[in-house]
């Protein structure tokens, strides 16, 4: 056989990729010292959630007012302390939302709700005065900054948008101070918009500029926000801009450093973490991921991420599946089923060597849990990066059986939804049985319709649209006799015919007395491996009983499930011999 290297053999595209130019030609940063890279995530940022604003003004239909609320009240209920509402200067409906949450007291307390406008007296007028009554607000006010809207939007220079800018902050301040708003407390945020394709002497620039004219100190905090509106450059591009904007910030320590990132490359993530490495300590986004184009940075990816590592994210997640469902009737969207924690399909493995691992890392973790304690015993499972029961998830939805699966899946699935601990080999026949019908059916079995198909495969019934085999036992004694001996009566009914036999046999044991009888009918009856075990607690909890027998030259499992484990081992024998005359 000839063999060779792996040798590229990927031909040119034909796309036309040359009137595209890489991101660092046109934005050149030299950070050799940078240390962002050796530092270590250790607690949650200040988290902003702009689904009412951002995410709002992405979708098709935006949200009605009571699709709002629901969305405002859900958003507190996790955990958020700042929530940005809306542009009420943008439309008499965003006003009145947020109007209405100021008149009717919505806000609690320790929230601060964020209000975005442009750098225009009338807008900002506007916006302050809709802001009247709530406790705790923050004016948002942004300038796009990138060269090419200064030069295609605005047909203007650095010098005018920056004066633009701080025209926008003094107006802020004035406006501020003579409507003197009773009762709340209002802070100040600034956006360079376009942050990431601004020239980085600029971006500083106009922020010392807007800096000068809010001027931040003792109890006069100022956000100052650096967006990837378009996500443009690999994480760590955004992680070096970071890094420098905090390193040359003026008066940094009255700075709260936000990032607004969105995910037009799909590292959005990425982005907004390599960040918080880099100096941020807050971070905007909205739950999912909703927002424009390819959406804003997922805050609950980002929180859950924190968690996975065993940092508190701030946030309540522990109901994923409400969340989804509020978020899903308030945006009209839906969450996609491999959203990282929150998907549908994300605790769901097909794979055999997956759900085998799975099972296995489940059966340790039980023992170490019950030797050490729940929250004392380090979550350490194959393919599940936290337990899925921390977000309200179950473990009968971690592992779902289809043709790709193997005997581990099949194994999990009864064990969880039924106590069966079938034994290996049993397993492995088992899971042949499931693979057929999978591949006929084409698609993935529940738990439901597993135990169905093993219901019909071992565990004959008496129902009508169940009853198949051979035989079935109707009735036995057995009494122990001295020296060993044991004596067993049956009655078993040929099931075609109705007739039934009695057995009477002797042995050392139920089992080999049964073995005894069958023989004895004509049946060549072999055990080759025997195992039980209690299907609950109590008593009175039923039995399962597996039984690998070699029944007429064919080696076959049977199983049985009785309250009685000698009745529950005979019928695993009688399911063995019916398997055989049926094969």
């Amino acid at each position: 056989m000839k063999t060779e290297g792996c040798a590229n053999r990927q031909q040119p595209s034909g796309m036309p990729y040359q009137k595209y130019r890489h991101f660092l030609d046109a934005h050149r940063i030299a950070l050799p010292d940078r240390q962002w890279p050796n530092n270590r995530l250790t607690r949650a940022p200040r988290w902003l959630s702009t689904d009412l604003r951002d995410g709002n003004q992405a979708l098709t239909e935006p949200m009605s007012p009571s699709r709002k609320r629901k969305m405002f009240e859900q958003l507190v209920r996790i955990g958020f302390k700042e929530i940005e509402i809306g542009f009420p200067a943008a439309s008499h409906t965003e006003w009145e939302f947020v109007r209405s949450l100021a008149q009717t007291g919505a806000v609690p307390e320790d929230v601060t709700v964020s209000v975005l406008t442009q750098a225009r007296p009338d807008m900002i007028h506007r916006t302050i005065d809709a802001i009247a009554g709530l406790p705790r607000a923050t004016v948002h006010l942004y300038t796009a900054t990138a060269p090419a809207f200064r030069q295609l939007v605005f047909n203007t220079d650095r010098a005018g948008v920056k004066a633009l800018a701080v025209q926008g902050a003094h107006e802020v301040t004035s406006y501020l101070e003579k409507t003197a708003l009773e009762g709340g407390v209002v802070g100040f945020e600034y956006s360079p918009e376009i942050f990431v394709d601004t020239e980085l002497d600029y971006a500083l620039e106009i922020c010392e500029a807007v800096m000068d004219a809010w001027q931040p100190g003792p109890e006069r905090e100022m956000i100052i926000n650096l967006p990837t509106t378009v996500e443009r450059s690999t994480p760590n591009v955004y992680a070096d801009q970071v890094e420098w904007m905090s390193r040359n910030l003026s008066r940094r320590e009255y700075i709260c450093l936000s990032a607004h990132n969105h995910n037009d490359r799909g590292t959005a993530v990425a982005t907004a973490e390599l960040a918080m490495l880099a100096g941020i300590e807050r971070v905007e986004g909205c739950l999912f991921g909703q927002g424009e184009r390819t959406g804003n940075v997922d805050l609950v990816t980002l929180a859950m991420n924190l968690y996975s590592q065993g940092i508190d994210p701030q946030l309540d997640l522990s109901n994923i599946d409400q969340i989804i469902r509020t978020s899903e009737y308030c945006n009209q969207m839906e969450v996609p089923p491999r959203t990282p924690y929150a998907g549908a399909l994300v605790y769901t493995s097909f794979s055999g060597s997956h759900q085998d691992a799975i099972k296995k890392g489940m059966e340790a973790r039980a023992l170490r849990v019950a030797q050490g304690g729940e929250a004392a015993t380090v979550w350490n499972v194959p393919y599940l990066p936290i337990d899925p029961r921390d977000v309200g998830r179950t473990y009968d939805a971690v592992v779902r059986v289809n043709s790709q699966s193997g005997k581990g899946g099949v194994a999990y699935l009864l064990k969880t939804s039924h106590r069966m601990e079938l034994p290996r080999r049993m397993q492995m026949e088992f899971s042949r049985i499931v693979k057929t019908f999978t591949d006929r059916a084409g698609t993935a079995i529940s738990a439901n319709q597993l135990w169905s198909i093993f219901q019909d495969e071992y565990l004959p019934s008496d129902e009508a649209e169940r009853r198949w085999g051979r035989y079935a036992l109707r009735d036995m004694k057995f009494v122990h006799r001295q020296a060993g001996a044991s004596e067993l009566s049956a009655v078993l009914e040929i099931q075609a015919s109705g007739e039934q036999l009695r057995l009477d046999a002797e042995g050392n044991g139920p089992i080999a007395a049964f073995v005894t009888a069958m023989n004895g009918i004509g049946e060549d009856v072999h055990i080759l491996d025997y195992q039980e075990h209690a299907l609950g607690e109590g008593k009175d909890a039923p039995a399962a009983a597996y039984v690998e027998c070699d029944v007429n030259g064919q080696v076959l499992w049977g199983c049985g499930i009785h309250t009685s484990t000698t009745r529950a081992a005979l019928k695993a024998i009688v399911s063995a011999m019916n398997r055989a005359h049926r094969a």
